[in-house]
């Protein structure tokens, strides 16, 4: 029997694309992806066991074999070394219920209308894992759902269950604080992060010498703000140098072709000059985040080293990901919901000797809906017609395959967080277009490969207007053929973040963008 360990954050999707010549463009549909050499082989279908670890808010670089200037990850490093790194992973929807109801659905946000973080999951929504049980597999959930609802009860598919209500806490608010364990009120008796991880430890040890395989789902409560790292490396990195992100520095006097819900969003809630309303100090924010991953990295070594322990480590596949990205300044905001690259994209990491090669890179772009297809052919399953993901454990493979030239994100303005507008985009390997629905205000149009940062917007840019044109209509026919024309609404749950700091780097708010002031009538008369 082989078996499979899966760690991811969320992933983005979007219909497979082709660019022709002259900024003119060959749509086809999610079925039919745009060839890549020759078509391999597919995996052999058997009954495979795997683990999947899911982390929360872990951006793409925040990794020691990346360069980061203080992070420490030194299990996941090792991932990246024995298996495969896919560079480009991303998230269709960067907030954590959205995009974690995306892995467990393999489908977009407008499909499974889990738009937000207090959204219940609609009725008859059926979980990839139901489809494992069906199969005859062992099923285990140990950490956060956070999927609307203020309950922790167990969820179908799974037959061990371990959860907490809401985002849970990183040590127990109170001595009489309970977690829900397979239907019984347990105290959460320690770090959030190793209980978890002591409980995904007595799964696999209750699979031990089975024949039924299994699957496991470890989801991480870190590293969600506001973090708190385990005692052990509380302050670890405080002494560190700390270089701040590019792109901070965006003001007024710096706005050509900037959207102006961005340049208004800094003195708010998700903005650097009055981040949660407060006076937080960036820095020592971003290293409490780098050392509430540390336990993270650790429990992906208990895992591996439980898996040796058991005879079946080289036999399984390891996938690490986060369920989104996360701003430290990047653009003068923090959190994430928007369409830039720190927000949407994701680490995503795989291991497995028999079936893997080491140290490989994939510079494919993968998503979250992927995920559920690619456990469920990794455990020889097929895919259901539902999902709106495919399987990329042939590009992990090396296999000359087939796949996306392009993906599409969505984020749904709330009345909650109401500094964030409604979001969609579309992601090539080369250019990102944004258009910001229901705004008066520009879009935005990146050429990644010349200005990977997102600084330049190259929108009113002359020699980009057919391929802005091509981009647009194609964002939209996706948006049709996939249902997401119609604007999902939630009613708010709670009072909304929508303070502003009175003084922002001057005293009053954005101008317009350039593109929408001109010095002169348009017309003789109203028309």
């Amino acid at each position: 029997m082989t078996n499979f360990i899966i760690t991811t954050s969320v992933l983005l999707f979007t219909h497979f694309l082709t660019e022709a010549a002259c900024g003119v463009a060959i749509l086809c549909s999610a079925d039919t992806p745009v060839p890549v050499g020759s078509e391999s082989p597919a995996i052999k279908p058997s009954p495979r066991n795997v683990v999947f670890i899911l982390a929360d808010d872990h951006r793409h670089d925040a990794l020691g074999f990346m360069g980061h200037q203080f992070a420490e990850t030194p299990h996941l490093d090792t991932i990246a070394k024995n298996g495969v790194h896919l560079k480009n992973a991303f998230v269709t929807t960067s907030l954590c219920s959205p995009s974690r109801a995306s892995i467990l659905t393999g489908q977009y946000t407008f499909r499974h209308r889990v738009i937000d973080n207090n959204r219940l999951v609609p009725e008859g929504t059926r979980f990839f894992p139901q489809d494992l049980q069906d199969a005859g597999y062992a099923t285990g959930f140990v950490g956060k759902w956070h999927m609307g609802g203020h309950h922790d009860n167990p969820r179908p598919g799974f037959d061990y269950w371990v959860s907490f209500r809401g985002q849970g806490h990183y040590y127990p608010p109170h001595p009489g604080y309970t977690m829900n364990v397979n239907g019984k009120r347990v105290p959460q008796d320690g770090y959030i992060t190793t209980l978890l991880t002591r409980y995904a430890i007595d799964f696999l040890e209750e699979q031990r010498d089975r024949d039924q395989p299994f699957f496991l789902y470890l989801s991480h409560k870190a590293v969600h703000a506001n973090f708190q790292p385990e005692a052990k490396y509380d302050q670890k990195f405080s002494s560190k140098p700390f270089q701040r992100p590019v792109g901070e520095e965006l003001v007024q006097g710096n706005t050509q072709n900037l959207p102006r819900w961005l340049l208004d969003q800094r003195n708010s809630w998700h903005g650097v000059d009055f981040p949660y309303h407060s006076q937080l100090d960036i820095e020592q924010y971003y290293k409490r985040y780098c050392e509430a991953l540390c336990s993270v990295d650790d429990s992906v070594g208990a895992v591996l080293d439980q898996l040796k322990k058991m005879g079946i480590h080289d036999e399984t596949l390891v996938i690490y990901m986060g369920d989104n990205g996360f701003m430290f300044g990047e653009h003068g905001l923090i959190d994430k919901r928007v369409a830039y690259e720190t927000s949407i994209r994701v680490p995503l990491l795989m291991q497995c000797p028999e079936l893997l090669p080491a140290g490989a890179v994939v510079d494919d772009m993968v998503a979250n809906i992927d995920i559920a297809p690619v456990i469920l052919e990794a455990m020889g399953l097929p895919k259901p017609d539902s999902m709106d993901g495919q399987s990329f454990l042939t590009l992990a493979q090396g296999k000359a395959s087939t796949w996306r030239d392009y993906f599409l994100y969505v984020y749904y303005w709330e009345k909650n967080f109401p500094h964030s507008p409604t979001v969609f985009s579309l992601r090539s390997n080369q250019f990102k277009y944004t258009t910001y629905y229901g705004l008066w205000d520009t879009d935005e149009f990146f050429d990644l490969q010349a200005d990977p940062m997102e600084r330049n917007n190259l929108i009113r840019a002359p020699e980009h207007q057919s391929r802005i044109r091509v981009m647009e209509n194609r964002l939209y026919q996706m948006m049709s053929d996939l249902g997401g024309m119609e604007i999902p609404l939630n009613q708010p749950s709670r009072g909304s973040q929508n303070k502003r700091l009175r003084v922002r780097n001057g005293d009053r708010a954005a101008d317009f963008p350039d593109d929408f002031v001109v010095d002169e009538p348009l017309n003789d008369g109203a028309r």
